[in-house]
């Protein structure tokens, strides 16, 4: 299994760095291993899959990855992967031709009240930045911040974090 995880993250990457057809097939290639593996839904590999047609700017095959992740999870009940195939349907929805940002936004909220439940709150911060992003772009400023700051407020360290330092400057530029 490990092999597995190392192809699709290696396919990310490859595609991440220019070689976008080797990556993806890497990533293609870790599905089919999933998919022949008992135990295994392969919902893993396809949200990987569906990151990746984001990074690569192609929305509509993106959400048919996730789409069929969607699939797997109501078929074999494992919810590993559910919050973050709502958070990434949603900013591939807003990447589309003709964006739809009310759908997009409803994806947010179910990401946002999945990591709630299982008080996760990296999660519950990841959710709450798309969703922020996306109403400061409406000028829902006062909302966004009201939505974000709590959250944000909540941690006590790791500030030098990606997502913490991303929050913060979205707070900041929300606040001014």
């Amino acid at each position: 299994m490990p092999r597995i995880f190392g192809m699709q993250h290696l396919g990310y990457v490859l595609a991440r760095e220019g070689q976008d057809e080797a990556g993806v097939a890497l990533i293609r290639q870790a599905l089919a291993s999933h998919l022949g593996k008992k135990g295994l839904t392969g919902s893993i590999a396809l949200h990987a899959l569906a990151r990746t047609y984001a990074h690569l700017r192609q929305p509509e095959d993106g959400l048919r990855a996730v789409a069929e992740a969607f699939d797997l999870v109501l078929e074999t009940g494992e919810r590993q992967w559910e919050f973050e195939l709502y958070r990434l349907k949603g900013e591939l929805l807003l990447m589309q031709q003709s964006p739809d940002p009310i759908q997009a936004e409803a994806c947010f909220h179910q990401a946002l009240a999945i990591a709630r439940r299982q008080e996760a709150k990296s999660r519950e911060l990841q959710a709450a930045m798309s969703l922020t992003h996306l109403w400061q772009q409406q000028g829902k400023h006062a909302e966004a911040y009201e939505l974000l700051a709590p959250i944000y407020g909540w941690f006590t360290e790791g500030f030098d974090t990606a997502d913490l330092k991303d929050a913060k400057a979205l707070l900041d530029e929300l606040a001014s």
